[in-house]
């Protein structure tokens, strides 16, 4: 076993009590976080395995596949469970059996594969099994696959159609919201520290915008900042409801959640916002923060480590410090924006 197969395997068998407590008996929430992380976990694994890599998802998969550290059935099942994570992440999406099957599916294929030396699998026709290739079925080998003729009414129909398809995405760009004057006002004085003007033109831009979720991010931070938590947590609901897969929004959220001492709801929530961006160091380290404070600190390490310096770093206790202690620094300071 090689030092990258090594490091994989160690990474992704810290996913296996994830996996086993995957489960429609849990609330949705809960196991749809649950797939969102053991995912995250997959994914340090195979980055380990392919020696170090910016990529994530199907890029991902297909990366460890062209480099035959996967062969074709743990590809198709990785993808299947990098699908679940998928339809995880929307916070409207209650996860199902076919979901938990994918994961658990996934995970098993691969901790299996990696188990097992590659070099030592047999070989077929004196190649390695992982690199014959995959003919499709009922045509011969080296055989071109000629196109079915098309009709005559195909050109005139699909010229239709491009044109139906311009006008719509035309019209969908000319009404789409862009961010409001107002906005950029509410920008530059919350950076300015002025926090009066600041939200009072974020208060504009969201009747400028109402789908914009961003003016009601800052309209968040601000309330929190100045712990108003319930006000701060009913705008950081509105930023997710109008855009949930925003990153900034989830995070925000997730940040009033822990200021409320709601630790496995802002887990959920940083999980769901590193999703969105899997470099967003501040919701790793505040996932680590939370974890740690639910008591799973050895969980809780792995994520501040990884996070790096920062504020969070603080959340770590001592040796022989109890994991619940207090003080934890707040995420964000006002300082910075979104």
């Amino acid at each position: 076993m090689t030092g990258a197969q090594r490091a994989a395997l160690d990474a992704i068998r810290s996913a296996r009590p994830i996996i086993a407590r995957m489960s429609m008996s849990r609330h949705k929430e809960d196991l749809a976080a649950d797939i969102i992380e053991a995912w995250s976990t997959v994914e340090t694994g195979l980055r380990s395995l392919v020696g170090g890599s910016t990529l994530s998802g199907q890029a991902l998969i297909r990366e460890a596949r062209q480099r035959q550290f996967l062969n074709f059935e743990q590809a198709n099942a990785l993808a299947e469970f990098n699908a679940a994570r998928d339809r995880a992440g929307s916070t409207d999406y209650a996860p199902t059996e076919g979901d938990i099957a994918a994961a658990q599916s996934g995970y098993e294929r691969l901790e299996s594969g990696l188990s097992v030396d590659p070099l030592a699998a047999p070989a077929v026709g004196g190649m390695p099994a992982a690199a014959i290739a995959i003919e499709p079925v009922g045509v011969a080998p080296g055989v071109p696959i000629r196109s079915a003729a098309r009709p005559a009414w195909f050109i005139p129909v699909a010229a239709i159609l491009a044109l139906l398809l311009i006008v719509a995405v035309g019209f969908a760009l000319m009404n789409r919201g862009g961010p409001s004057a107002a906005y950029a006002e509410g920008v530059k004085a919350f950076t300015e520290g002025r926090r009066e003007a600041a939200q009072g033109a974020f208060r504009k831009a969201s009747l400028d915008n109402p789908n914009d979720p961003m003016p009601h991010v800052y309209l968040a931070r601000m309330e929190r900042e100045a712990g108003n938590l319930q006000n701060a947590n009913a705008e950081a609901v509105k930023a997710v409801q109008l855009g949930p897969q925003n990153g900034a929004a989830l995070r925000e959220l997730a940040s009033v959640q822990f200021a409320l001492q709601k630790y496995d709801d802002a887990r959920k929530f940083y999980i769901r916002a590193i999703t969105a961006d899997s470099t967003d160091r501040l919701s790793q380290g505040y996932l680590g923060c939370s974890l740690i404070r639910m008591g799973r600190a050895d969980e809780g390490r792995r994520w501040v480590d990884r996070a790096g310096t920062g504020a969070w770093t603080g959340c770590v206790p001592a040796a022989g410090a109890p994991t619940a202690a207090t003080g934890y620094p707040s995420p964000v300071p006002m300082t910075r924006s979104p």
